[in-house]
């Protein structure tokens, strides 16, 4: 599979794109003053504990204040607690040396919220998911840092090997390697990039991440609650970071500056691959350049239109998303259940694709064509699932119910993406009426009267295509172009414009200059 990301850098934001085979499957808008982002951390204030929730609300300086739920706390909470206040209230210019911190025992997972955060302390947090509509950010007290090949979870010393290396060789070559450079008070989870990778990029990529961690130590000395400790990188380097493999092959930049980084960032995870970062000078936008504007403004919206001729329907409700899968007039034979069959699966693509382009999470009901034989539905399933793997997001997907539905569930991590990809009409100023064509003659009469009786001559009145068909039909003595003659005593030229709306009309003098009413 061709894969290519395309960076389009703006006053307002960045813009990226990720293609595959040179279609769009995701979209992500980076804003300019983005803040509270999926992994930031914030020295967050506890400001009320709510046992019957057995969560707590905390302030890390959002307009309405995050929640924490105790599953959420991670069973080294203690740990975090006895490291926040520590780390505040150190002196030391170094800093004090985390492998000899002492760990607290654990909580247990059927513990009470108000036992744990008695006192509403101030504690280190990590932002789960982003605020969404009316709701504040919400919180994870589990602190993870993520590099290329491995993931850091301070307080423990677990190694972890991501299952998705299948081979059990591979396997415990990585855990005896992690274990043998991993230093103390740190768990190690081994992601599937690092498969195949050698002890002195694992270590590389481990030290990284523990300087990372020294960085947030240091900047947790004196902090004040509310106070973001560290951001997460930019989602550029985050998704870079993700998504770079060997099907990765191309990355376009427009921007400078994020072309520097990029190129940088890939140099030093990836050296064989520096050649792959170009940057964009020509003078069309990128996105047009590589028809991006075009399938967001096909993708986007309540009907998708899919090749053969069905179409989905996409609604949003306040529960879930609702996908109605339609034939159209899509006709393949005679083989009704051959029909429903190849426009379900076809739907199944672009469903899992539409999943991931505009970010929907929750639930997603789909209604495919109802088809008969139990064969048909499991190869829909099979579909699905497989359409499904390259998604990021946690997801799981149940077979067809006796309804002729399925249910999709997909972790929402932020806001979905949201593109409006209809436009005012100019005519009607989106009310869908339009004044009458008599008042419309009436309006332009008023108007040729005024420059008359300002002694303007030699007048051309340009009007859409149908209105100038109206103005003009009719013998020499009918139509309103000749009325005109006679009562004003001058020739009126009328012109046809096809570029203007059907009720727009513009004088213009002898020199072809448009006269300002």
């Amino acid at each position: 599979m061709n894969k290519e990301l395309i960076i389009n850098a703006a006053p307002q934001g960045v813009e990226i794109a990720l293609l595959e085979d040179k279609k769009l499957v995701e979209l992500h808008h980076e804003k300019a003053d983005a803040s509270f982002a999926v992994g930031d951390l914030y020295l967050g204030k506890v400001k009320k504990l709510i046992p019957g929730l057995n969560a707590a609300f905390v302030d890390v300086g959002f307009e309405k204040d995050a929640f924490l739920h105790y599953t959420d706390l991670s069973p080294y909470a203690r740990s975090l607690l006895k490291f926040t206040q520590q780390a505040i209230s150190d002196n030391s210019p170094q800093g004090f040396n985390f492998a000899t911190f002492q760990v607290e025992p654990e909580i247990i997972k059927t513990g009470k919220i108000n036992e744990v955060l008695s006192g509403k302390p101030n504690i280190l947090v990590q932002i789960l998911k982003e605020p969404i509509a009316a709701k504040g950010p919400r919180l994870s007290c589990e602190i993870s840092l993520p590099g290329r090949f491995v993931v850091i979870t301070p307080f423990n010393d677990i190694v972890a090997v991501s299952r998705k290396i299948h081979s059990a060789e591979e396997r415990k070559r990585l855990q005896k390697i992690v274990e043998a450079i991993k230093p103390k008070n740190f768990g190690v989870i081994v992601r599937t990039a690092a498969e195949g990778k050698n002890t002195a990029e694992l270590h590389e990529d481990l030290a990284a991440l523990v300087e990372t961690w020294e960085t947030i130590q240091g900047n947790l000395k004196g902090a004040v609650a509310p106070a973001k400790i560290l951001s997460e990188q930019t989602k550029t380097t985050s998704i870079l970071r993700d998504l770079l493999n060997e099907d990765f092959n191309r990355v376009v930049v427009n921007d400078r500056n994020i072309y520097n980084d990029t190129r940088n960032y890939i140099q030093r995870i990836a050296p064989e691959k520096a050649d792959i970062v170009s940057y964009y000078h020509n003078g069309l936008p990128i996105f047009d350049q590589y028809g991006i504007t075009k399938q967001v403004k096909a993708a986007f919206g309540k009907t998708v239109n899919l090749p053969s001729g069905a179409y989905l329907i996409i609604e949003h409700t306040e529960a879930l998303h609702v996908i109605d899968v339609n034939s159209g007039y899509k006709s393949v034979g005679n083989n009704q259940e051959q029909n429903a069959l190849e426009t379900n699966l076809e739907a199944a693509a672009e469903i899992s694709r539409q999943l991931r382009l505009r970010d929907l999470g929750g639930i997603i009901v789909v209604d495919f064509i109802d088809m008969k034989l139990p064969d048909n539905k499991r190869k829909l399933l099979e579909a699905m699932e497989e359409c499904m793997r390259p998604d990021r997001a946690k997801h799981a997907v149940l077979p067809i119910s006796k309804f002729g539905l399925m249910q999709i569930t997909r972790q929402r991590m932020k806001p979905e993406v949201n593109i409006n990809t209809q436009e005012v009409c100019p005519s009607c100023a989106g009310t869908g009426k339009i004044s009458s064509t008599l008042l419309l003659e009436d309006e332009i009469e008023k108007n040729l009267s005024y420059l008359i009786t300002h002694q303007h001559k030699d007048l051309t009145l340009v009007v859409h295509p149908i209105m100038h068909a109206y103005l003009t039909k009719g013998s020499w003595l009918k139509s309103k172009q000749w009325k005109w003659r006679w009562k004003y005593g001058q020739k009126v030229k009328i012109r046809e414009n096809t570029n203007y709306h059907l009720t727009e009309f513009h004088f213009f003098d002898k020199h072809d200059d448009e006269i300002k009413l």
